[in-house]
């Protein structure tokens, strides 16, 4: 029998297609809600328990009494400060210990990751249980950038790669050579907006969403899904570019189609 899978669930659906997976392979599994982020009614008449972030000591005791031997993180969690963190005993050690003040998005994930497998777990990537999210090269849909949309990927690689060298954010608004706008904390969706906000006359833009160099590929990979094709078309944006291989798109048939009746492209591009 497979290993028994403790699902760390944020908010969204990915946490119980991530469930499907397991019932449809007969693998038990065990899930932890975050609070603030997973809604516990939607957990009801599941093997679940609900943690806050910053209760370490708990939630790695609640993982031991259930017997979970592998971890999944899944789903959107919207970083706390370590006000409203309020870590308890072991938690605290454990930001003394790192300095969680200092730490980017993805160095604090990969530090996450290490203290959970010090502690004996084993921790697996999202698409090593769904295979079919992530991002295949070429495109989505029947339509393709042309020579402008091209440039402005490429320009929007640059820049994206400088930002999660800083580890800063995943993604980048371009309009005919023009930075329309960058992802930071505030998510995708929001810099999908402000650069709809800003955007110029003429073609529309490209987002561009790729990996951090050197990310940790366990978690958090550059995601896109039906609400990052409908904010690009209200947006007024041609296009999405993400790294092949290193990216997820959610409902990917729904994502093409949404895609094509917008008048979208949706590009899997190689940084290799």
């Amino acid at each position: 029998m497979a290993a028994k899978l403790g699902i760390l669930a944020g908010s969204g659906d990915l946490p119980f297609r991530v469930i499907e997976a397991c019932r449809a392979q007969g693998r038990p599994f065990f899930v932890l809600a975050l609070e603030g982020a997973a809604d516990p009614l939607r957990f009801e008449g599941l093997p679940y328990r609900s943690v806050r972030p910053g209760a370490v000591g708990e939630g790695l005791r609640i993982l031991r009494e259930n017997a979970v031997e592998e971890l999944v993180m899944v789903g959107p969690v919207r970083r706390p400060t370590l006000t409203q963190l309020r870590p308890d005993w072991h938690g605290a050690k454990v930001a003394a210990r790192i300095g969680l003040r200092a730490l980017g998005d993805d160095a604090l994930l990969s530090t996450v990751i290490r203290e959970l497998e010090s502690e004996g777990f084993r921790v697996i990537a999202l698409h090593d249980l769904l295979h079919d999210l992530l991002m295949p090269m070429g495109p989505l849909t029947g339509l393709r950038p042309d020579a402008q949309a091209e440039a402005d990927i490429a320009h929007g690689i640059e820049v994206a790669r400088a930002l999660g060298a800083l580890d800063v954010g995943q993604a980048v608004v371009v309009q005919e050579g023009i930075v329309l706008g960058v992802e930071a904390v505030e998510g995708t969706d929001a810099l999908i907006e402000r650069a709809g906000a800003v955007r110029r006359e003429g073609l529309g833009g490209v987002l561009v969403k790729i990996a951090k160099p050197g990310q940790e590929r366990r978690v958090d990979l550059p995601a896109i899904g039906i609400g990052t094709v409908e904010g690009c078309a209200r947006a007024g944006l041609r296009g999405i570019a993400l790294q092949a291989g290193a990216s997820l798109v959610l409902q990917r048939q729904r994502v093409a189609a949404a895609a094509e009746n917008a008048g979208l492209f949706v590009l899997g591009i190689d940084l290799s």
